[in-house]
C-alpha cells in the first residue's frame, strides 16, 4: 500500500481523535456542577390587586438556587436592582435538603453589603445537596417601578469556580407609583402621623396619609363640578330671562306657561329631578350621555329660580325709568333693551352670584347617578378606606369656590344698597364717588 493510500486511511482516525481530545480538555475546563435558579419572587405589597408588587412599598426578595452535592459552594453574592434599598438585619438563608426538600438546616454565614451588592461568605462551604433559600426583608424598589433584575454569582472553595454567573433569574415586575402615594407612606413612618391616627376621630376624619392620597383623585371631581357649573350657569342666564319676560307678560298664555314651569321647578327638590331625567328618560327610550344630561338637569333647574331673580329685580326699577324711555320716543322692546335690563342686572348681580354658589354645591347630588363628580369621588375613596377623610377634602373644594364668591357677593351687596342711599339723597353716583376717591 502506498504512503499516500496509508494517509487517507489515517486521517479520520485522527481527526476523531483530535475532537475527542477538545472534548476532554473542555470538559475539564467547565465545572462538574453549576447553581441553577429555582426562583426570585418579590412579596405582593398592595391592598387593591394581592399579585401587585408597588414601588416605595415594603416587600421582601425570596432567591433560591440548586446546590449539588459536593459542589463546595463558599461565597454567593446576590447584586440587588439599583434604587432598590434593603435590610439585612432579618437576612435568612435556610438549605432546603431531603427528598421532599422539606428538611431545613441552618446555614453558617457572614454577609456583608457593598453598595447593591449582598455578599454572603459561607464560613462552612455548602457541599450537601439541596436547595438555598435566601429571603432579604424591607425591601423597597424604586418609586417608578419597572423589571426589577436581580443577579447572583457564586465561587467554590477549592477555586474550580470563580465568580460564575447564575443564568435565568427571572425579572421581578413592579408597578410604579405616584408622588402623592409616596408622601402618604412616607407620613405613614412619621411619629407625629402615629400620634395624630391613634386618636380615632382623628384618624375617622383627617387621616393625613388618606388626605394626601385622596387629594388628586377628588381634585379630578373637582374640574368636573367646574365643568358642569361653567356650561349649565351660562345656559341658564337667558333661560331665566326668558321666563322673567314671560311671566311680565300682558298675554295670560306666556304668563302662565312660564308661571307653571317655575312653580314645578322650584317646589319639587333637584334630587328628584335628576332621577326623573336620568332614569325617566331612558325608559322612554330616550338616551343621553351623562354628562350634558347633567347640565341640562342643572340648566333647567336654575333658570326657574334665576327667572325670580330677574323678574324681582325688573319690578325693582322705578316706572318713571319707563316714561322717560317713552317720552324720548322708544318703543317696548327698545325701553327694555336699553333701559330695564342694564340697570337690572347690575342690581340683581349680588343674587346671580349666590344662584352659581348654590349651582355649584347642587352638582353633589349628580353623584346619585353616577356622574363622578367631587362627591362620587370622594365615596369611591371612602368605600375602600373607611375614613370620612375624602369627604373632608371634597368639602376643602367646595369652599375654595364658595368662601370668595359669598365675599364677593357681599361687597356687591353693599355696593347696591349705598348706590340705593345715594338715589333716596339725591346725590349723583359720579359725585359720591368723587367723594370717596
Amino acid at each position: 500500500m502506498s504512503s499516500s493510500s496509508t494517509r487517507r486511511h489515517l486521517a479520520p482516525a485522527l481527526s476523531a481523535i483530535i475532537v475527542a481530545l477538545c472534548a476532554c480538555l473542555l470538559f475539564a475546563s467547565t465545572p462538574a456542577h453549576a447553581m441553577e435558579i429555582v426562583k426570585c419572587t418579590g412579596r405582593p405589597n398592595s391592598e387593591d390587586d394581592p399579585t401587585a408588587i408597588m414601588g416605595n412599598t415594603q416587600s421582601r426578595i425570596t432567591f433560591e438556587a440548586t446546590v449539588d452535592e459536593g459542589e463546595n459552594i463558599s461565597q454567593l453574592v446576590l447584586h440587588i436592582p439599583d434604587g432598590t434599598s434593603f435590610n439585612t438585619d432579618d437576612l435568612a438563608l435556610t438549605l432546603l435538603t431531603g427528598d421532599d426538600l422539606m428538611t431545613r438546616n441552618e446555614v453558617d454565614y457572614t454577609e456583608t453589603v457593598d453598595g447593591q451588592d449582598l455578599v454572603l461568605d459561607f464560613n462552612t462551604p455548602l457541599s450537601q445537596a439541596g436547595h438555598l433559600n435566601i429571603i432579604v426583608y424591607d425591601v423597597y424598589f424604586p418609586t417608578e417601578g419597572g423589571d426589577m433584575q436581580v443577579e447572583a454569582s457564586y465561587s467554590t472553595a477549592d477555586g474550580a469556580v470563580d465568580n460564575a454567573s447564575i443564568e435565568g433569574i427571572p425579572v421581578i415586575s413592579v408597578q410604579g407609583i405616584s408622588a402623592t402615594e409616596a408622601l402618604s407612606q412616607w407620613l405613614e413612618e412619621q411619629d407625629w402621623v402615629k400620634a395624630w391616627n391613634s386618636n380615632r376621630f382623628l384618624r375617622l376624619f383627617a387621616d393625613p396619609t388618606i388626605f394626601v392620597t385622596s387629594f388628586p383623585v377628588v381634585l379630578t371631581g373637582f374640574f368636573m363640578s367646574i365643568a358642569i357649573v361653567a356650561v349649565a350657569f351660562p345656559l341658564a342666564i337667558p333661560l331665566g330671562l326668558v321666563l322673567a319676560l314671560m311671566r311680565l307678560s300682558k298675554f295670560r298664555l306666556w304668563r302662565g306657561i312660564a308661571t307653571t314651569y317655575v312653580n314645578i321647578v322650584r317646589g319639587t327638590p333637584l334630587f328628584l329631578q335628576i332621577y326623573i331625567a336620568f332614569f325617566g328618560l331612558p325608559l322612554a327610550g330616550i338616551n343621553i350621555p351623562n354628562f350634558p344630561l347633567g347640565v341640562v338637569v342643572m340648566m333647567l333647574n336654575s333658570g326657574a329660580y334665576m327667572c325670580e331673580i330677574f323678574r324681582a329685580g325688573i319690578l325693582s326699577i322705578s316706572k318713571g325709568q319707563t316714561e322717560a324711555a317713552r317720552s324720548l320716543g322708544m318703543n317696548r322692546l327698545q325701553t327694555t333693551l336699553y333701559v330695564i335690563l342694564p340697570q337690572m342686572f347690575r342690581l340683581v348681580i349680588p343674587n346671580l352670584t349666590s344662584e352659581f354658589i348654590t349651582l355649584y354645591k347642587d352638582t353633589s347630588l349628580l353623584a346619585a347617578v353616577g356622574i363622578m363628580e367631587l362627591v362620587m369621588y370622594a365615596r369611591t375613596i371612602v368605600a375602600s378606606t373607611g375614613s370620612i377623610t375624602p369627604y373632608i377634602v371634597a368639602a376643602l373644594f367646595y369652599l375654595v369656590i364658595t368662601l370668595p364668591l359669598s365675599k364677593v357677593t357681599r361687597h356687591l351687596e353693599e355696593r347696591t344698597r349705598a348706590g340705593r342711599k345715594r338715589k333716596r339723597k339725591g346725590v349723583p353716583a359720579a359725585s359720591a364717588t368723587t367723594k370717596e376717591a
